[in-house]
């Protein structure tokens, strides 16, 4: 059963990257799509995030870095959070470097997104995997399945 409650978020910007545009930008039109949303803002450590994402009791932690420091950061949140034994969603967002991708999705950042990637994408992804993986529709079946492919969307330069 789908539970009856907003998706919770939390976005974060991990690191020393001063460019807060794209996040605060992906925590509006995340809040426009119903979600409830944390933006913790700039200059966060993977240990600040972590600690946000289980106190708030998220269901997504989003990422946010133009840095070049997401295979540091997005893979430490993630191995955090694992740790700790939770199942909370991972996404990152940015300009995510093709050597990096593979690492970053091996880690358990589920969806990678760069500028100019449609809002219906994300939207789409966090509520695909928050039914199936977080709110128990399908949680046990998806334990045992193989594992899912991740997102990951070019840059385009369309608008719709």
């Amino acid at each position: 059963m789908v539970e009856k409650r907003k998706i919770r978020v939390l976005v974060a910007k991990p690191g020393t990257d001063s460019h807060f545009r794209g996040a605060e930008l992906i925590a509006q039109i995340l809040r426009n799509a119903g979600m409830e949303v944390v933006y913790t803002g700039r200059y966060q450590t993977s240990e600040m995030i972590v600690s946000a994402a289980i106190a708030e009791d998220v269901d997504v932690v989003a990422l946010s870095s133009l840095a070049w420091s997401q295979e540091k950061f997005y893979t430490e949140v993630a191995d955090m959070l694992k740790k700790k034994g939770s199942d909370i969603i991972i996404i990152g967002g940015g300009i995510i470097s093709e050597k990096a991708k593979p690492k970053l999705l091996k880690a358990g950042v589920t969806g990678l997104y760069g500028p100019g990637t449609p809002y219906e994408v994300i939207i789409d992804h966090i509520k695909g995997r928050v039914e199936k993986e977080r709110w128990g529709k399908g949680k046990a079946a998806a334990k045992k399945a193989a594992p899912k492919k991740a997102a990951t969307a070019k840059k385009s330069c369309k608008k719709k």
